[in-house]
């Protein structure tokens, strides 16, 4: 390494007698603070965008619905609301059920039996979503008087989707099933969806 004449080297400073030597850490304090006020910024403008994500109040206060079936007689289906979507919830007749059971399901395109969209004991019972599967639309079939189609379950106009006593599809476009959603018996006249 060279030194100059009085012995030091190019690469250290010499301070002349008198004079204060600045603090040589000041430029990492300095990196230190900028990099704790950027994190800090960045979770103040984070923070509230992930905050928006969560569901909000009205949301979160139709995550369940509750429904008395003691009115709806067999052969029945009723509409109500679950988190702004229809809800429909038949009492299937003994003979819709048998309709139902006859159907092989190898033959379905989104094979289920009805017991498997039904709760356990209240077979009778089929609650679904009223919303078609191909694009979004409420099928016919609820309503006192609305074509059933011809599989006597529900019938979808907008694009002809036919579904069976058990809401499974059986013709037309839709891909799948009306949805089942998840719901339990409090007890043998009222259910929760849920």
């Amino acid at each position: 390494m060279a030194t100059h004449e009085d012995g030091v080297s190019p690469t250290q400073t010499v301070v002349p007698p008198g004079e204060a030597i600045e603090n040589p850490r000041r430029r990492d304090y300095l990196t230190y603070a900028a990099v704790s006020v950027a994190a800090v910024g960045g979770g103040v403008v984070v923070l509230p965008l992930v905050n928006s994500m969560n569901p909000s109040a009205d949301v979160l206060a139709q995550s369940t619905t509750e429904l008395d079936v003691s009115a709806i007689e067999p052969g029945q289906a009723i509409k109500a609301s679950f988190r702004k979507q229809p809800l429909f919830v038949r009492n299937l007749t003994p003979a819709e059920i048998a309709a139902a059971d006859a159907v092989p399901v190898s033959s379905l395109r989104d094979p289920q039996t009805l017991e498997q969209r039904t709760k356990e004991g209240k077979t009778n019972w089929l609650i679904t979503l009223g919303v078609c599967t191909h694009l979004g639309c409420v099928p016919l079939g609820a309503g006192e008087g609305e074509n059933r189609g011809p599989f006597g379950g529900y019938f979808c106009p907008c694009h002809g989707s036919a579904y069976d006593t058990a809401g499974r599809i059986r013709q037309g476009p839709a891909p799948k099933n009306l949805e089942v959603p998840e719901y339990a018996f409090t007890s043998d006249t009222v259910v929760v969806v849920g």
